[in-house]
């Protein structure tokens, strides 16, 4: 199928869509470049079996989905991205930035069996054959791939995981397991509410100024990272921010790749929060190490 995608044009990745058995997926050059290293991959909201406002892919199980429609969601995005559905192991998200170390004993977790932890956004393993799986329908996802130590991370970042630097937390968390060092590691940010999408109150605001300091309010290349409207409230750019983090933490900018897919923008493709109006179903984003 071919999909017409609304673009912001300042997207430097190149992200671009696959399909395969019917499912189409986004994909990042950049990591597609590792070649047998990892797959990855971004859901839409198509090629699945939900019905209703969930249609079709939905990948969460707390959006009041029938389990088993959701768990043939997951076969054909496992099918479609090459990953054994059996090992997938899914995050337990609350917008913190804890990072849990995946092992071999969490394959399953969140899918076939229990998980044993509990508010985790972001997952690093250098364990073969166990994907990694996080969710979105607004937020930002964080893909990191360490080619030198054959590790892997993927994180969640909405508006607190990114003033808190989610990003930096989930190297540092690379680093401490793994010995990766941020100048070797491939990263790229992925679909989410766009700037222009993305209006929030003089309390978020005042957060991000005091992490990121009054210049965010000044003009980039781009536009502000937040700007500051007639009425009072802000427009602020989830990617910019997160991008800044990663620079800062240490990633090189020919490493970094960043999309200029927005899920408000497109939510006949993706699902979006905002353009919904919490009557949604979830994205995933998938990595796995071959």
């Amino acid at each position: 199928m071919e999909l017409v995608w609304k673009r912001k044009g300042r997207g430097a990745g190149g992200l671009h869509c696959l399909e395969k058995g019917g499912v189409p997926f986004l994909s990042f050059p950049l990591l597609e470049a590792c070649g047998e290293l990892v797959r990855h991959g971004f859901s839409t909201r198509l090629g699945g079996v939900s019905e209703g406002c969930l249609s079709s892919m939905n990948l969460g199980f707390s959006r009041g989905d029938e389990r088993e429609r959701v768990l043939e969601n997951y076969r054909r995005m496992a099918a479609a991205l090459g990953m054994p559905v059996e090992r997938m192991v899914l995050s337990s998200q609350t917008h913190t930035t804890n990072v849990r170390v995946v092992t071999e004993e969490d394959a399953g977790s969140g899918i076939w069996k229990p998980r044993l932890y509990t508010d985790v956004d972001g997952l690093i393993t250098n364990v073969r054959n166990l994907p990694l799986v996080t969710f979105y329908a607004d937020c930002i996802p964080l893909y990191f791939v360490d080619p030198v130590h054959r590790a892997i991370g993927l994180s969640h970042s909405g508006w607190r995981g990114t003033v808190n630097r989610m990003g930096a937390v989930t190297l540092e968390a690379m680093e401490a397991s793994y010995g990766t060092k941020p100048s070797e590691v491939l990263a790229c940010i992925g679909p989410g509410i766009c700037r222009d999408c993305y209006e929030v109150g003089a309390d978020v605001a005042e957060e991000f100024l005091a992490a990121f300091g009054e210049e965010i309010l000044s003009d980039t290349e781009q536009s502000p990272m937040l700007e500051k409207k007639s009425d009072g409230k802000f427009q602020l750019d989830l990617w910019e921010a997160n991008r800044r983090v990663l620079l800062e933490a240490g990633v090189k900018e020919e490493h970094l790749a960043v999309t200029d897919i927005c899920t408000c923008c497109n939510p006949e493709i993706l699902f979006s929060h905002r353009a919904s109006k919490g009557k949604r179903g979830n994205l995933a984003a998938f990595l796995c190490l071959r």
